[in-house]
């Protein structure tokens, strides 16, 4: 089954068009896609290495569950829904953090934090996206950013976001 998307203009108005993952978006039009940073209580962020089979990082660390939002949903729906799908945390309440487009993927990234209070080992990964998992402290992935092991598109986001925790 096709993953089917809404379009939107740049002034993130909905625009009557279904975008298909895998095919050209028209000029013009983006689609949306939600990030979610995992801030555990005890001040440490969650982290997921991708699946060496991803057309996009394969193998990288990256400090968010993330994923297109889908025709029909919010961008807080989709976080919701993504965060669920690929770490097996559930929740009621995010935190929004940023909103960036980015021209050369036609994509409107919506950020968000999710503050959560839950065993660290109970992360369930989700076998196609995630191969591995980590809890770092803030200081700890600012370190590993600076490194080959972190996907280096997400980074300028993920400081935005790093920027909303409360130390």
């Amino acid at each position: 089954m096709k993953e089917l998307w809404d379009a939107y203009d740049k002034d993130i108005n909905k625009q009557e068009l279904t975008l298909v993952r895998g095919e050209k978006i028209p000029k013009g039009y983006y689609h949306l896609v939600s990030e979610i940073i995992v801030y555990h209580k005890d001040k440490i962020i969650l982290l997921t290495q991708r699946s060496f089979d991803k057309k996009i990082a394969p193998g990288l660390y990256e400090a968010s569950s993330s994923g297109s939002v889908l025709k029909g949903e919010t961008p807080l729906e989709a976080a919701k829904r993504e965060l669920y799908e690929e770490t097996g945390i559930k929740v009621t309440e995010l935190i929004p953090t940023y909103k960036e487009i980015h021209e050369e993927f036609q994509t409107i990234f919506y950020g968000f934090i999710a503050k959560v209070d839950i065993q660290k080992d109970s992360i369930v990964l989700q076998k196609e996206e995630t191969i591995n998992y980590i809890w770092l402290s803030k200081e700890e992935l600012l370190k590993l950013i600076q490194t080959d092991k972190y996907i280096p598109s997400h980074i300028k986001r993920l400081k935005e976001g790093l920027e909303k925790l409360d130390d």
